[in-house]
């Protein structure tokens, strides 16, 4: 019974990184997600979304990639809520303004959290179709059109994410391991909606869906992106990856940054399993299954890992397979902590930093189940 559970083990591990999207990829060959870009002269009006809090680095490059895009400006309204900001985050935002009278600028003096401000602004959109983007998060040219475009070619789609292409990538950190998973995340998410008409969930960083179909999140919830795309689907609607609504944004090369959060999302992740659990893993419903397979799988990726590790050194006298399983298993780790080392000393080895970034993952998503556990009561 051990053995088997092992192999169990051992298998799901490798079917959610590496079997499910080489199944996609597959089945999805032949397969591309096509619709008509929509005429600047037929466009529908949109609203656009954002919560900042001490954005003053980027909000102005932000409101101006999205004001200068090829999107008709008359056509925009953006609701922009500031978080309390301390720094020159306000200032920026009136004068900016003045110059551009379709922005609708909230100042909340006391911190909000960005579902808070979400649900008090979402609901205030004068348009059926909303944008949700955060700060960091700078738009190309046809961003919108694409989105736009993508979600009115069927009534029945009601979220389209967009891909988003990162920025300031550097050797010393962990900026180009996450630029990879995040790749491959794109590519996976794109092959579930070409084959399922449903993804695992968008990315949050820019996001398009129709009003109709928001609901509130609850204001501890950390992963808001997930929750509205859940309730989007559980209503009834399709969503996809755009892969050609391309956005840029700037990755954390800060290893302690970036564990940080990674715990937080898990966290979030860990809200959403529980409370939409049944739908998460049925497996005989395309979201279900692709849920399973792609996200709770990995959710539970540090439970597997430990459960195989003993799992060995039980089995280890019992057949040479189980000696050379522990052997490779200490070893992986083993090499974690060297890379850990070899970074002190400003050496950076690209293949074994992917591993380290595997293991630290994990070890984000088991921290973020004992912080879900002891329950979250903000946030913010």
């Amino acid at each position: 019974m051990l053995e088997l559970l092992l192999w169990i083990g051992l298998f799901l591990l490798f079917y959610s990184y590496l079997f499910y999207p080489l199944i996609l990829k597959i089945a999805s060959k032949n397969k591309t997600l096509t619709y008509p870009t929509i005429p600047s002269e037929e466009l529908p009006p949109i609203s656009i979304v954002m919560a900042a809090h001490n954005e003053e680095k980027v909000i102005e490059t932000k409101i101006r990639s999205v004001l200068d895009s090829n999107y008709p400006k008359h056509l925009i309204e953006f609701i922009i809520g500031s978080d309390n900001s301390s720094d020159r985050t306000n200032e920026i935002l009136l004068t900016l303004k003045e110059e551009h009278p379709q922005l609708n600028i909230t100042i909340f003096t006391e911190r909000q959290g960005k579902i808070n401000i979400f649900n008090q602004l979402v609901p205030t959109a004068k348009n059926d179709i909303i944008i949700s983007t955060d700060a960091n998060n700078i738009f190309q040219k046809d961003t919108m059109v694409e989105l736009v475009s993508s979600l009115c070619s069927d009534d029945k789609i009601g979220l389209v994410d967009s891909l988003i292409l990162h920025t300031d990538l550097k050797a010393d950190g962990m900026s180009l391991q996450e630029n990879t998973y995040i790749s491959s995340e794109a590519n996976i998410k794109y092959n579930e909606g070409l084959l399922f008409d449903v993804t695992a969930g968008p990315f949050g960083g820019c996001y398009i869906f129709r009003k109709d179909l928001w609901t509130n999140i609850p204001s501890n919830y950390l992963v808001d992106d997930l929750f509205v795309h859940t309730w989007i689907v559980k209503k009834g609607y399709k969503t996809f990856f755009n892969k050609n609504a391309i956005t840029n944004e700037d990755v954390s090369n800060n290893p302690i940054l970036e564990f940080k959060r990674k715990i937080r999302i898990a966290t979030g992740s860990f809200q959403n399993l529980f409370t939409f659990f049944s739908d998460y893993i049925n497996p005989f419903s395309n979201f279900g299954f692709v849920m399973l397979s792609h996200k709770v799988v990995r959710w539970s990726g540090p439970f597997l890992l430990l459960f195989v590790l003993v799992a060995t050194i039980f089995l280890v006298t019992t057949n040479l397979i189980y000696s050379i399983l522990l052997v490779i298993e200490l070893c992986s780790i083993f090499l974690c902590i060297i890379d850990i080392i070899q970074r002190k000393f400003n050496i950076h080895l690209y293949l074994i930093r992917h591993l380290t970034h595997f293991y630290l993952s994990n070890i984000a998503i088991l921290l973020g189940f004992v912080r879900f556990i002891r329950g979250v009561k903000s946030s913010i």
